[in-house]
């Protein structure tokens, strides 16, 4: 398993799917051409590129190009790190037909070359290390009432609101960005702001 210092960003869940096997970092992804239309997203990633800098790797159809060069024009320059992937021609393995341009999205390449194109775009990257510092855990959000009991969602929207993160993000990637973007020591303060935990 591979630390990255930053947050990749990536076209969609599959992609996610095959990145978590092999690197250690946060795991954003567009929807696709949703990024264009989602605000919300848009601003999130403004907010993590500022705070701390971003990696984008999309395939490398034009569908990709799009996309990777939407996220550039809203991000500045020097917060942004692009990963790009050889062409390789074939078929993803879920998919019936080969897709449009013939080529492998990023779910589809293999795991060397996934590897060799961040090494490529010279992104640092280190094994794994364990952290003195105490991380938000999925009991946290548990024993909070965030996750697992009536009006979780609710509570949930509460705590992305206050700090400035979408509401619509998912449990499971939640512990991760509160992970990103604040201590657990600011975690429980928030909550205690916002009156979600004693």
């Amino acid at each position: 398993m591979i630390k990255l210092d930053r947050p990749v960003i990536v076209e969609g869940k599959y992609d996610i799917i095959k990145l978590s096997g092999i690197i250690d970092s946060l795991i954003i992804k567009t929807d696709g051409f949703g990024i264009f239309k989602d605000r919300e997203k848009q601003a999130f990633l403004r907010r993590l590129a500022r705070e701390k800098g971003i990696i984008v790797l999309t395939d490398s159809d034009s569908a990709g190009f799009l996309i990777r060069n939407f996220i550039n024009s809203t991000v500045p320059q020097d917060k942004i790190t692009h990963v790009y992937i050889p062409d390789v021609y074939g078929k993803e393995k879920r998919k019936a037909e080969h897709s449009k341009e013939g080529k492998l999205g990023v779910e589809g390449i293999s795991e060397q070359l996934l590897l060799e194109a961040f090494e490529k775009a010279g992104v640092l990257a280190t094994e794994s290390e364990k952290t003195e510092r105490r991380l938000i855990t999925n009991i946290d959000l548990y024993e909070c009432g965030l996750s697992g009991g009536e009006n979780s969602s609710e509570k949930r929207k509460l705590l992305l609101k206050s700090l400035s993160l979408p509401e619509r993000l998912s449990t499971s990637s939640l512990v991760k960005i509160l992970n990103t973007f604040v201590t657990y020591e600011e975690f429980i303060e928030t909550l205690k702001e916002t009156g979600l935990c004693e």
